[in-house]
Parts: structure tokens; C-alpha cells; sequence
């Protein structure tokens, strides 16, 4: 799909303020290229799936049915032994059966939450490749891609995840086409980052299966201001997400983040952002009260925690992955820094 911008230009502003009758009547008079066609949709909800990624794919589909005053989707959910699907948060959902009974509807997404790795059984692994070999569109929201990459089901697409599963899922698939986009749409496999994302990548199926003035009506309902484009960025700004806006501090650690498996030395990063290697320790201790090897430790061993609980590489190749030369060094400085052994922590979050 082309992914262009679905934002509000100052003619669509202008359509949204003359009200519902414009837009029933584009729909009712075949505008919306639906004509009248039932997009049929199955969710497969893993356990600890996540309740938000999983709603903000759904009540898109729901208004734009209410809205187009005809079922335009329609929509069944599964779990893996067909009981209440329990997400991360703890809520029940029900389902209409097993995943390895549901049927081979045109469109399915599997949705994922945290501990993804533990919850990829053949069975799963089984239906998916199945309903590919049916002909089904597949999708996954959140950590879901983890799944469809399992089964060998993304070779030849590009696909993106959750930013905290980023790493890890490149480690993990390394010869995948993967991005750091907020969802991507190629051909029929739909991957989203997962949270509001799957918002946005529903409503821009939505644009592209019947009109766009649909899919801006739908995000009104939500209060949704504007329909970001797949090609925006996951995570918050530095200066947001850190509450600093010194733009040489921000740009180290950028510089940092972008460098953790081969990491630089506190000169390096002087250089590459203009300034002496006092004048970055100093900026570092002003702002962050950490010196700049401490800060890039922490970014480190963060990451390596991560890929140790969410992974199962090996803790040798954990710590190259995050810049540690030996298996002894990354264990000493996860123990100082956590106060477990990887090995503990491991054991700890499994």
C-alpha cells in the first residue's frame, strides 16, 4: 500500500464541520467503495496479549460499520484452547473457539503482549502457516510479529514490532526486512508497533478497503485528531521522553542509543557532537548527574536485560550484542548495576 498522509487538510476540516449528512449520503450513494462487502476478520488473542492494541484495532471496525449503516467487517476471536483469552492486564475476553479450529477467513491478526517468546506453540505456529497456505492475509499487532516470524511467514515483507521488542526481534531474525515505522502494510502482511498504532494501521486499511472520508469520520468518532502515517517514529522525542533540551546533550545520547553494540568512547562521542571530552562530563553530571560511561553502562545493561528475559540467546551472545567483550565482564556489571547475575535474571523473569 501507499502509505500517504490521512491528516486533516483544511477541505477535510472543512467537510467534517457540515455535519453527518454529506458523508451518509457519499456512503449510501456507493462512495465509499465498499458495496456493501464483508471484510471478515479473525484475532487470535495469545496470552498476555495486550487489551489496548488489541481495542484500538477493533472499535475502528466497529464505527465504520455504525457509521456506514451496513456490516462492512465483521469480526471473530480465538484463543489458544478456546477458553477466555487472558491479556497482560488481567482482563478476560471471549472467543469464539480454539485457534486450531478457527476457519479460513480472509484476514487474521495475531495479537501478542508481553513474554511473546513463551507463547509461540506448534499448534499456533501450525494454524498460521495453514491459513496462509489458504490464501488468508496475515497480521500482528504488538509483539504478534514475533509469531508470524516464527512460522516463517515474513520472509520477503517488511515487517516492524514494538520498539522494546526491536532489538531483540532483529537479533533473533536477522536476514528480515525490519523497521523501526509505527506500522507496515506490504501487500497482505500487515504489521503495527502495536498500543495506539493499531489505530492507525486500521484506519488506513480502512481508507484503502472503502474511502478515506470514512476513515476521517471513524477517527472523529475517537477523538482521534490526526491518522499518523506508518512512517512515524515509535517512541517520544529524546527531549520528551529525558525532560532535557540541551541539543548537544541530546544528540550524545542519540549517539549512545544508536551505538550499543559497538560502543564509542567518551571522546568519540565528544567529537561527533562538537565539543571536549570535559565539556560532555560536565554537561552530563549538570543535567543527568551521571559521567557520560556511566549513562552508556545503564543504556547498555537495559538492553541486555531485556534480550535476556524476552529472548533465548545465549548470555555469551547477550553480551556482544550490547557491547561487552566477555561473558565475565557483562555478569560482573549486571550484577553490580541489578544485583543479580545474568543467569539470576534470567531464571528471576522465566
Amino acid at each position: 500500500m501507499n502509505k500517504k498522509c490521512l491528516s486533516f487538510s483544511a477541505s477535510e476540516v472543512a467537510f467534517r464541520e457540515t455535519g453527518w449528512f454529506f458523508l451518509e449520503v457519499a456512503i449510501l450513494n456507493g462512495k465509499s467503495n465498499s458495496g456493501g462487502i464483508r471484510h471478515r476478520i479473525g484475532f487470535c488473542l495469545l496470552p498476555e496479549f495486550s487489551s489496548l492494541a488489541f481495542i484500538s484495532a477493533v472499535e475502528p471496525l466497529r464505527i465504520a460499520n455504525r457509521l456506514a449503516k451496513e456490516t462492512i467487517y465483521s469480526w471473530e476471536c480465538f484463543s489458544v484452547d478456546g477458553k477466555p483469552a487472558v491479556s497482560s492486564a488481567g482482563i478476560e475476553f471471549s472467543v469464539q473457539g480454539s485457534i486450531s479450529d478457527m476457519p479460513a477467513l480472509p484476514t487474521v491478526f495475531t495479537c501478542g503482549g508481553i513474554n511473546i517468546h513463551k507463547h509461540t506453540e506448534p499448534q499456533i505456529i501450525s494454524t498460521l502457516r495453514r491459513l496462509s497456505s489458504h490464501g488468508s492475509s496475515l497480521g500482528a499487532i504488538c509483539t504478534g510479529p514475533h509469531v508470524l516470524a516464527k512460522a516463517g511467514l515474513l520472509k520477503g515483507y517488511r515487517c516492524t514490532i514494538h520498539w522494546e521488542n526491536l532489538s531483540g526481534f532483529i537479533e533473533d531474525f536477522p536476514d528480515l526486512d525490519i523497521t523501526s515505522e509505527l506500522f507496515e502494510i506490504d501487500r497482505n502482511r500487515y504489521t503495527c508497533a502495536g498500543g495506539t498504532a493499531s489505530l492507525d494501521m486500521m484506519l488506513s486499511l480502512i481508507a484503502k478497503e472503502t474511502s478515506q472520508e470514512l476513515a476521517l469520520a471513524v477517527a472523529d468518532q475517537l477523538i482521534y485528531h490526526r491518522i499518523r502515517e506508518g512512517t512515524e517514529r515509535q517512541r517520544m522525542e529524546l527531549r520528551a521522553r529525558l525532560g532535557i533540551s540541551h541539543p548537544k546533550l541530546l544528540a550524545a545520547i542519540a549517539c549512545m542509543e544508536e551505538n550499543l553494540e559497538e560502543p564509542l568512547s567518551c571522546s568519540d562521542l565528544a567529537t561527533k557532537v562538537g565539543l571536549s571530552t570535559r565539556q560532555l562530563e560536565r554537561l552530563f553530571q549538570k543535567y543527568l548527574d551521571y559521567s557520560p560511561t556511566r549513562y552508556y553502562l545503564g543504556l547498555r545493561l537495559d538492553r541486555a536485560r531485556y534480550l535476556l528475559t524476552q529472548t533465548s540467546l545465549p548470555i555469551i551472545e547477550v553480551a556482544l550484542a550490547c557491547g561487552f567483550v566477555s561473558a565475565s565482564h557483562f555478569s560482573k556489571c549486571h550484577r553490580e548495576h541489578f544485583g543479580r547475575t545474568p543467569s539470576d535474571e534470567r531464571r528471576v523473569r522465566h
